[in-house]
């Protein structure tokens, strides 16, 4: 048995095929999905999710969404969306790199709207790096 899974963002279809096994970053956690889950939605956080597909796992960094599991479909509309093979690998680190910089420029400050933006910027940069090192 197979799982088939969209994931769609505004602006591209990112992946449409089947798999073995998916892993979602939701809000609550890491969420498994097999063939034969039980029907749910869920909201997805900035975060990296897992496709096993004959064997062997890929990535897609996402930035954020909803997913739907109803039987053997999984649907993912998300903010926007990265194959690992699409993401430089490099660059990825130093983006990383220069958002946890800018984070830190805000240390023992009170929350602030720059503050939270740097935040969303470390957090989108980790995903993609992440993504990378699957």
């Amino acid at each position: 048995m197979s799982i088939t899974l969209r994931v769609l963002a505004p602006d591209k279809s990112v992946f449409d095929g089947k798999a073995e096994e998916v892993i979602l970053p939701s809000t609550t956690g890491l969420v498994g999905i097999l063939p034969g889950h039980i029907s749910m939605v869920t909201a997805i956080e900035i975060g990296v999710l897992r496709v096993k597909n004959e064997g062997k796992w890929a990535s897609i960094a996402l930035m954020g969404g909803f997913a739907e599991v109803e039987a053997d479909d999984v649907t993912v509309l998300v903010n926007g969306a990265e194959l690992d093979s699409e993401i430089d690998s490099s660059s990825a680190e130093k983006a990383f790199d220069e958002a946890q910089n800018q984070l830190n420029q805000f240390e023992g400050q009170e929350s602030s709207t720059e503050k939270i933006k740097a935040l969303e910027n470390l957090n989108k940069a980790r995903a993609r790096y992440q993504a990378t090192k699957s």
